[in-house]
Order: C-alpha cells, then sequence, then structure tokens
C-alpha cells in the first residue's frame, strides 16, 4: 500500500478515534495533519443510538472542529437503503432511541410505536434504551411475517472498561427467540463509502479505510475495494487479523502510528519525485 497517495481517510469513532470522553493517541494530530494537506476525512460509523447533532457535539467537546459533512452514520446508510430498496407504504416498528426514531420519521418514513396490524419491517438499532418490551414487540411482529432489517451487525461497543452490548447483539437475542435473520445495512456493506465519494469526488485508490473492527471497518473497505488500516485501539488484536477472512492491509498500533507512517511515506515520495527529476 502506497500511503503517499490516500487523499480521503474513512475513519470509524468508536475505539479508533476516541473511547467514551477521550481521544485516542493520535486521533487529533491525523485529523489535524490531513486537513493541513487540504485532503479530505468522513466519520463513518454503525453507532445509530445517536445522530450527527450529538456527534458533531461531541467532537467539539473533545477539540475536534469537525463539520456535519464530515459524518456518515449507519442511520444515513438505513434511510438511503429504505429509499432505494424498500416501498414508500412501508410501516416500520423501530427499536432504537428516541434520536434513532426521530431520524427515522424525520427522513420521511412511517413509524408505529406498538406492534400494529400495518406494521410491514421491524428495523433494530444500537439501542441504549432497550426494554423487554421493545423485544417481545419485535418477535410478534416477525412472527406476523414482518421484515427484519438491522442498522449493523456490530456485536459489542467499546467502552473505557470493555465493551457493551450493541446492535449486532441484540439481533441475536431476538434472532434466537423468533427463527429470524436480519438484512444489516450498516457497515460491512459499502454504502457509506460511495457516499462519501460522491461527496469529495475521490475514488478507490486514493480512499484508506481505518477502523478496529475486522468484521464491519475492514470487512467495508474490502467490500468497496479499498486499502485498510486496522488501529489495535478498540475492538480486534493484531493474532485476529492475521487469522481474518477479510484481513487488513496494514495493521497499526493507534492513529498516531498511523500518522508517523503516513508523514515517512510523504517523506519518501518528495525525495523520489526530486531524484526524478535530477
Amino acid at each position: 500500500m502506497d500511503l503517499s497517495q490516500k487523499r480521503l481517510f474513512l475513519l470509524d469513532l468508536d475505539g479508533t478515534v476516541y473511547l467514551e470522553e477521550s481521544l485516542l493517541p493520535g486521533a487529533a494530530a491525523f485529523l489535524e495533519y490531513v486537513r493541513r494537506r487540504g485532503w479530505a476525512y468522513r466519520f463513518l460509523t454503525n453507532n445509530s443510538s445517536r445522530g450527527v447533532d450529538a456527534g458533531l457535539e461531541k467532537m467539539h467537546r473533545l477539540g475536534i472542529p469537525a463539520r456535519r459533512e464530515e459524518f456518515l452514520t449507519a442511520v444515513e446508510a438505513a434511510i438511503h437503503y429504505l429509499r432505494v430498496n424498500r416501498r414508500p407504504d412501508d410501516v416500520y416498528y423501530a427499536v432504537g432511541t428516541e434520536s434513532f426514531c426521530r431520524q427515522i420519521a424525520q427522513a420521511g418514513f412511517s413509524l408505529r410505536e406498538e406492534p400494529a396490524e400495518d406494521v410491514t419491517a421491524v428495523l433494530v438499532s444500537f439501542d441504549t434504551t432497550l426494554t423487554y418490551r421493545k423485544v417481545e414487540d419485535a418477535c410478534r411482529l416477525l412472527a406476523r411475517g414482518a421484515d427484519f432489517l438491522a442498522t449493523n451487525p456490530d456485536l459489542a461497543c467499546p467502552t473505557l472498561f470493555g465493551f457493551v452490548p450493541d446492535c449486532g447483539s441484540i439481533c441475536q437475542m431476538i434472532e434466537n427467540a423468533s427463527g429470524r435473520h436480519p438484512v444489516f445495512i450498516g457497515k460491512p456493506d459499502p454504502t457509506m463509502i460511495r457516499l462519501a465519494w460522491a461527496q469529495t469526488g475521490y475514488g478507490p485508490a486514493e480512499t484508506l479505510m481505518v477502523g478496529d473492527r475486522l468484521y464491519t471497518d475492514i470487512a467495508c473497505g474490502v467490500n468497496a475495494g479499498v486499502d485498510t488500516a486496522l488501529v489495535l485501539t478498540g475492538e480486534a488484536t493484531a493474532a485476529d487479523a492475521a487469522v481474518s477472512p477479510t484481513p487488513p492491509t496494514a495493521v497499526y498500533q493507534d492513529m498516531e502510528a498511523l500518522l508517523d507512517a503516513l508523514r515517512r511515506a510523504e517523506k519518501q515520495e518528495g525525495v523520489s519525485c526530486e531524484a526524478n527529476e535530477e
């Protein structure tokens, strides 16, 4: 992989850029470096429990001057999927936070707060307000024949003390009870990467996908045909990467190590250009 050719950096958030309220080593410096070069980055997150406004506020709180257009979330991927692949008259029962449900409703989709007869699909997300009633309602609807959709397959969300159940784990509980398997929309599906290309004008050769999960972040990059970088500040280990069916192009200890490699690649490219000119 030639890092000196990369101009678009697609970054996971939880476990890659930060953990809860703490920036991870090198994250701020990496983002500043990309900004100063006039390149682009996008935050690609499967976290569907909060909206872009909340993500934007958090980045500002952590000292990162992020902009709204720099966020691509599993909620946006879900909205894109529903518009392209579902019928306009579909009705949804959402297992999600108030923020998630509000975003889906504001996008023009019909939601029910109860397991109504007209519900055509159950839509599960990373629900930090999950109740047993929501799980029971979802199973009731799936038993009636409603479709089963989910924003992302992540099993766990990283925290400072370890991990908590994410959307994938919620779906496994519902799947064990209902015998139904969901259609997952977010990473590793490459939709968010394609949206980033449409926004920035960059293409596959100029793109690097960076994340801490092999089966979502890295697999998303592989599915999109781009180079990938695994950072060891979240879920996956170097040993996991060595046996993964979707191995990363490169492995770095953290964003600081990736920044060092990027600087070396640029410096080497500059030396090579000077030598060619001579």
